[in-house]
């Protein structure tokens, strides 16, 4: 099901504390965009877009976005100081030479090895699979973000896939609106349960076997 604002802004807000001051960091479209608002400024994080800009910033206020300036998605951003412009080639090239620290995606479908499922839906018309396939393998970590549930309540997080994937074995992290969940070799591992959530509530709701942290955290 769809998410509302605030709970997409609260999956943003815990997915940036994934980033760290220095990084380089893509932004996926849909929830991912919204990461860039929680991040400070001074932390001098340089957002990379696949369709040509590295140091993306907030969202523009408005009434004072540039058409010149979007991402991936079409969507209007701003840039931060020290951003530069360059053509798609030498965007993807820095996907393959392993230049982005973290990778931040939506998702159709993870499974329980962290397969990736994100780009088609059987019967829908798409453009293709962009670069997802690329980000999924190259970023150095890949964290998904998406609701817990797809529209018809059904579990996103699934012990198989069931839609085409995008890459196999990619994803190191999973946010939700309910859970943080860890991908391990042993399998997933739940780390944290969103409030007004409850352990039960995620078990339920996930697809797949969890393992719980020692360490669960309840976060409100």
């Amino acid at each position: 099901m769809g998410l509302e604002m605030d709970q997409r802004n609260m999956v943003a807000w815990r997915a940036a504390k994934e980033v760290a001051p220095g990084m380089a960091v893509n932004l996926g479209i849909g929830i991912p965009e919204l990461v860039a608002d929680f991040i400070p400024h001074e932390w001098q994080v340089m957002f990379h877009s696949v369709n040509g800009i590295l140091g993306v910033g907030p969202t523009p206020l408005k009434g004072e976005e540039d058409q010149h300036i979007s991402n991936a998605g079409g969507a209007p951003v701003t840039v931060v100081p020290g951003a530069s412009y360059f053509d798609s080639t030498i965007a993807y090239g820095m996907i393959r030479r392993r230049k982005l620290d973290a990778a931040f995606i939506g998702a159709l479908q993870v499974n329980r090895r962290g397969d990736l499922a994100n780009w088609i839906v059987p019967g829908s018309r798409v453009h293709g699979i962009g670069g997802g396939a690329e980000l999924a393998y190259y970023a150095k970590k890949v964290i998904v973000l998406m609701s817990h549930v797809n529209q018809a309540g059904e579990p996103k997080i699934r012990r198989e896939c069931t839609l085409p994937l995008t890459a196999k074995g990619c994803v190191d992290l999973i946010i939700t609106e309910r859970a943080v969940i860890e991908v391990t070799q042993r399998g997933l591992l739940l780390t944290e349960v969103m409030y007004p959530y409850t352990l039960e509530n995620v078990i339920t709701n996930t697809g797949a076997p969890l393992m719980i942290s020692e360490n669960l955290q309840m976060v409100e």
